[in-house]
């Protein structure tokens, strides 16, 4: 018979969150309590600059994987998504999905809770539809979605990406997708490229967070995509929404042209970047060449 094992019920781990993780849980207690969000969308650019993300204490992150066309990228989100986690343990991840990833309820269900149980707190499926929506909600699937202007190939319709709900029917559309959405048991959303009066509309009448991108008012929080917030867009190109918070790009490509430098004219590496043999085997070391060389 095997021996018997004490184990003390404090030594059972009971939830596969960590302490100080950030879930879609907090971030809906930094609405109730009116606290703001701060949201970056790391575009590819993830997961160092998620774990950076992490480090500064943004709250949550909204990522796409990297992948030459859709079909890639919705392949690459699962391995991608973990990459994440492991840099970016505690900041709460929202994974953008590729449409066919949520082409029926099915197909969602399951793209979606593989996405949670590889450590993503949400997803993104954007401009899904109430009944997809809603069959996810059911499945107890954290959705953090949006509304306002879309991306991509789904501006196509509307003539690009542009701004939205100009006209105060247009502005009611959004509204009313806002609070379908909320209503089929989407947890959050952002909203884009929308007036700061609609903005902060949706935000005031929604009791889930909102936060605003490339948007005129401050919602529930702001995001900003990772090229703006760390300079990698020139000043004279950038939207009007954008703010550079760091010259990322600058500072990375001076760091490397300074090393260049060095290295070509014979300053680096200094003596105290390396290291010397003692000088008795350094005597060894030297005979062993003279003898066998």
């Amino acid at each position: 018979m095997a021996a018997e094992v004490d184990i003390k019920k404090s030594d059972i781990p009971m939830s596969p969150v960590k302490k100080g993780h950030t879930t879609v849980w907090h971030l809906q207690k930094m609405k109730d309590e009116g606290k703001k969000i701060s949201m970056v969308g790391t575009a590819y650019l993830d997961p160092v600059f998620t774990m950076m993300c992490e480090k500064a204490g943004v709250d949550l992150v909204r990522y796409t994987a990297p992948g030459e066309n859709s079909e890639m990228r919705a392949q690459n989100i699962h391995w991608w998504t973990r990459m994440q986690k492991k840099m970016a343990p505690n900041i709460c991840l929202n994974a953008v999905m590729q449409t066919q990833q949520y082409a029926d309820k099915t197909i969602a269900v399951q793209e979606a809770s593989r996405l949670l149980a590889d450590g993503a707190d949400c997803v993104m499926p954007m401009g899904v539809t109430n009944e997809v929506l809603k069959a996810m909600a059911d499945n107890n699937i954290a959705v953090f979605g949006h509304v306002g202007c879309l991306s991509g190939w789904q501006t196509n319709n509307v003539g690009g990406y542009r701004r939205t709900g100009v006209t105060a029917e247009d502005a009611m559309k959004v509204f009313r997708k806002a609070y379908e959405y909320q209503e089929n048991g989407m947890i959050g959303m952002t909203i884009e490229m929308t007036s700061r009066e609609l903005t902060n509309a949706v935000a005031k009448h929604l009791r889930i967070p909102v936060v605003a991108v490339a948007a005129g008012g401050a919602a529930d929080g702001s995001e900003m995509v990772i090229f703006d917030l760390f300079g990698f867009i020139p000043p004279q190109t950038m939207s009007q929404h954008a703010k550079t918070y760091a010259n990322v790009i600058g500072s990375c490509i001076q760091g490397a042209a300074t090393f260049d430098q060095e290295v070509k004219n014979g300053i680096y590496p200094p003596a105290d970047n390396g290291w010397s043999m003692d000088e008795k085997e350094l005597d060894k070391f030297m005979n062993l060449l003279e003898q066998n060389y």
